[in-house]
C-alpha cells in the first residue's frame, strides 16, 4: 500500500512541480511586461512566443530536479539539502536555457524575465515542498502513511537507527522488531524487541507486512550478509544496509572505482586534489603578501613596543609539527620574557602568568602576536586557514590520548580555523578542537574557507581565552 501511495505521490509531486514552474513563468512575464510600473510602450516579443519556450522549460527543469535527487523521499531528507538542490537545479537550467536562447540567437528574449523566472520558481518551489513537508509529517504523525520496518541483526548501528527513529516520529518509520542470532530474543531495546532468529526471515518475508528491511549487523556477522541480501531481494522488500563500522569510516565515505573494484576511502579529505591543493595555496600566496602589506604598520609598532619592554629578540619562533607531520618553526612576536628551553617545553600559559610581558599581554588578546605567521604562510609551512598546529611534545601525547588526532596533518595548518571562529581556543576541550578540525578537513571547500575569514574578523581576533 505504502509502495504504490509512493508512486502516486511521486507523479502527483512532478505534476504539480510543473503547475509551479508554469505559474513562476507567466508571474515572471506579468512582472516584467504588464506591471503598473511597467512602460507599456516599450516593444517586446508577443506573449504566445514566450509560451513557446514554456514546455521546453518545463520538461528541462523536471529532469534536472529528478537529476539533483528533488524526487526522493521526504522522509529523512533535509530542508536545506532540499533548499540548495532546487536552486543548483534552477540555476543549472537558466544558465543553460540562456545559452539556448544565444545558439538559436534569439536576441529579444528578455534576459531579465528569464531572471525574474529564475528567483520567483525557486521561492514558489521552496515554498511549496515545505508545504507538502508540513502536511507529510502532520500526516505521519497522526499514525497515517506510516512504513513497517524489522531490523536484522543487533549492533551499536541498530541501536543508533532506532534511537534515529525514536527522535523523529515525523518520518513515520516504525520498527517492528529485531532478529538477531547471539541476543535472546525477548530483549527489549528502548520499545523495539528481539523476535527472535536471523533464519526467521525466511519466514517472515512471505507474509508481506514489511516496507522496510534494514540490515544491522555486527561486524562479527558480515558472513551472512549476502544470504540475507539474497532473500531480501527475492521478496522485493525494499532492503537498507546500515554499517556497523561508522566510528571507523565517516558518514559521508569517498568511493572510487579502481577498474570495476570499488574501493572506500576511510577519510575524504578534499585537499589531496592538486586542482583543490593549487587553488587554496595560490589564495595563501595572496592573501598573505595582502595582509602584510596591509598590517606592516602595525607589525612596525609592535616591533618598536615589544623592543622597549623586555630585553629578547622581537620574533619567537617555535617548532610545531605541519603537514605530513613535518616540524616546520612557526613565527610568533614576542610576548614573553626570554625563558630557558626548559622552561618553555613545561605547558601553555596560565591565568596572570607572570612570564608575559604587558605589550605582550595585549597582542595576546587580540591575536596580533601571530601576524608573523603570514611569512610561514608565505613559504608554505602554513595556510591561513586550517586547523591550529601544535608542538611536537604535545602531538605525541594526544595522538595516544585522543582517537584520530594525526588526522588533522593530512592538511597545511592554519593561522585561523573553524575550531577558533567556533571559540575553541587557548585553555579550551582539545577533543572538541579536534572534532571541529575533523569537520574541516573533510568538507573543505574554497567557500568555507572564505567563511571562515570573515568570521575571523568579526569573532575570532579576539581571544578570550589567552592569557
Amino acid at each position: 500500500m505504502i509502495k504504490d501511495n509512493q508512486r502516486l505521490f511521486n507523479r502527483l509531486h512532478v505534476l504539480l512541480d510543473a503547475l509551479v514552474i508554469a505559474c513562476s513563468f507567466n508571474l515572471a512575464y506579468l512582472f516584467k511586461f504588464l506591471a503598473p510600473w511597467v512602460d507599456k510602450d516599450i516593444l517586446h516579443l508577443p506573449y504566445g512566443w514566450y509560451m513557446i519556450a514554456l514546455p521546453f522549460l518545463v520538461v528541462g527543469h523536471l529532469l534536472l530536479y529528478n537529476q539533483f535527487d528533488l524526487y526522493s523521499s521526504k522522509r529523512a531528507s533535509g530542508r536545506k539539502r532540499e533548499f540548495f538542490n532546487i536552486i543548483r537545479a534552477n540555476t543549472v537550467g537558466t544558465l543553460i536555457f540562456i545559452v539556448v536562447l544565444y545558439v538559436i540567437r534569439q536576441h529579444d528574449f528578455s534576459r531579465e524575465m528569464i531572471f525574474y523566472f529564475y528567483l520567483i520558481n525557486i521561492f514558489l518551489t521552496t515554498l511549496f515542498r515545505n508545504i507538502v513537508r508540513y502536511i507529510l509529517r502532520a500526516i505521519r504523525k497522526r499514525g497515517l502513511n506510516r512504513k513497517y520496518v524489522l531490523l536484522i541483526g543487533y549492533s551499536k548501528a541498530a541501536e543508533s537507527y532506532i534511537n534515529k527513529l525514536r527522535l523523529n516520529p515525523q518520518w513515520g518509520y516504525v520498527i517492528r522488531g529485531v532478529l538477531d542470532d547471539h541476543v535472546e530474543a525477548g530483549t527489549v531495546y528502548k520499545g523495539i524487541k528481539v523476535l527472535g532468529t536471523i533464519g526467521n526471515l525466511e519466514y517472515i518475508l512471505p507474509e508481506n507486512k514489511l516496507d522496510e528491511i534494514a540490515i544491522t549487523l555486527s561486524l562479527n556477522d558480515y558472513g551472512k550478509l549476502e544470504h540475507i541480501v539474497d532473500l531480501c531481494e527475492k521478496s522485493g522488500v525494499h532492503t537498507q544496509f546500515i554499517p556497523d563500522y561508522n566510528h571507523v569510516i565517516p558518514s559521508r565515505p569517498y568511493m572510487e572505482d579502481l577498474d570495476g573494484l570499488p574501493v572506500i576511502n576511510i577519510r575524504h579529505v578534499p585537499l589531496t586534489s592538486t586542482l583543490n591543493m593549487v587553488a587554496k595555496r595560490a589564495v595563501d600566496i595572496v592573501c598573505s603578501i595582502l595582509m602584510i602589506i596591509i598590517f606592516s604598520p602595525i607589525m612596525l609598532l609592535s616591533c618598536i613596543g615589544i623592543s622597549l619592554s623586555s630585553e629578547g629578540p622581537i620574533i619567537f619562533r617555535q617548532d610545531r609539527v605541519g603537514l605530513h607531520n613535518k616540524p616546520f618553526q612557526m613565527y610568533k612576536f614576542r610576548t614573553m620574557a626570554v625563558q630557558k628551553p626548559s622552561q618553555e617545553v613545561r605547558g601553555w600559559t596560565v591565568p596572570n602568568d607572570p612570564r608575559v610581558t604587558r605589550i605582550g599581554r595585549i597582542l595576546r588578546m587580540t591575536s596580533m602576536d601571530e601576524l608573523p605567521q603570514l611569512f610561514n604562510v608565505l613559504k608554505g609551512d602554513m595556510s591561513i586557514v586550517g586547523p591550529r598546529p601544535e608542538r611536537p611534545q604535545f602531538v605525541e601525547k594526544f595522538k595516544e590520548e585522543i582517537p584520530r588526532y594525526m588526522i588533522k596533518h593530512q592538511v597545511r595548518p592554519g593561522m585561523t580555523g573553524w575550531a577558533q571562529v567556533n571559540g575553541l581556543r587557548g585553555n579550551t576541550s582539545i577533543r572538541m578542537r579536534v572534532e571541529y578540525d575533523l569537520y574541516y578537513i573533510e568538507n573543505w571547500t574554497m567557500a568555507f574557507d572564505i567563511k571562515i575569514m570573515i568570521l575571523t574578523v568579526f569573532k575570532g581576533l579576539i581571544n578570550k581565552n589567552a592569557y
